[in-house]
């Protein structure tokens, strides 16, 4: 009886209270718009220490911590996955790759505005978030050479081994993604 307990964390109280002001705030201004009534965030430092977590609006209306719970498809933003393996390969970001239509089994990936550039840099491409561009380097580097690159910076959901996955279409958390590019 009588002990003393010591707890540690790496959340910093005054982010955390950004955090939950800015989750509500947006859900105040615009989960209208999106029919959305829920939202997460998550703020961590390069070496991995979660400084801030919001796993939703309010806690006692819903427990469920989209943060580290939640899967979503990342989009775009999984495409650091793919030129993460790029260089791993051995390419530079002064390499090529062609910018142009691409098909794979009834997959088209367009890029915004359907316009293609040719032959690109990793970097102009990756820059530009170019779809087309990404898509032919993850067919050129190995998909999965791509999930390998995920897993190394600490993807640990379900990967679909399939080309559209550079584009960002398996379902990740938030928590995962957020620390993998803290890695980065």
């Amino acid at each position: 009886f009588g002990g003393t307990l010591h707890l540690r964390t790496t959340l910093v109280p005054e982010l955390q209270e950004i955090a939950e002001a800015a989750v509500n705030g947006v859900l105040k201004e615009a989960g209208g718009d999106f029919d959305a009534t829920q939202a997460a965030l998550l703020a961590m430092t390069p070496q991995g220490a979660v400084v801030a977590m919001v796993g939703g609006r309010n806690y006692k209306e819903s427990s469920f911590n989209r943060a580290v719970s939640a899967k979503r498809q990342p989009g775009s933003t999984f495409k650091l996955f793919v030129y993460h393996a790029a260089l791993a390969a051995g390419m530079t970001p002064r390499s090529a790759v062609l910018d142009e239509p691409v098909e794979v089994d009834g997959w088209r990936p367009e890029n915004a505005g359907g316009d293609y550039r040719g032959r690109v840099s990793l970097a102009e491409a990756f820059a530009l978030s170019l779809n087309a561009a990404t898509a032919n380097l993850a067919l050129e580097v190995g998909i999965d050479r791509v999930i390998a690159s995920a897993r190394k910076l600490g993807i640990t959901s379900p990967l679909d081994e399939t080309p559209s996955i550079a584009l960002g279409t398996s379902e990740v958390s938030l928590l995962e993604l957020t620390s993998a590019y803290a890695a980065i």
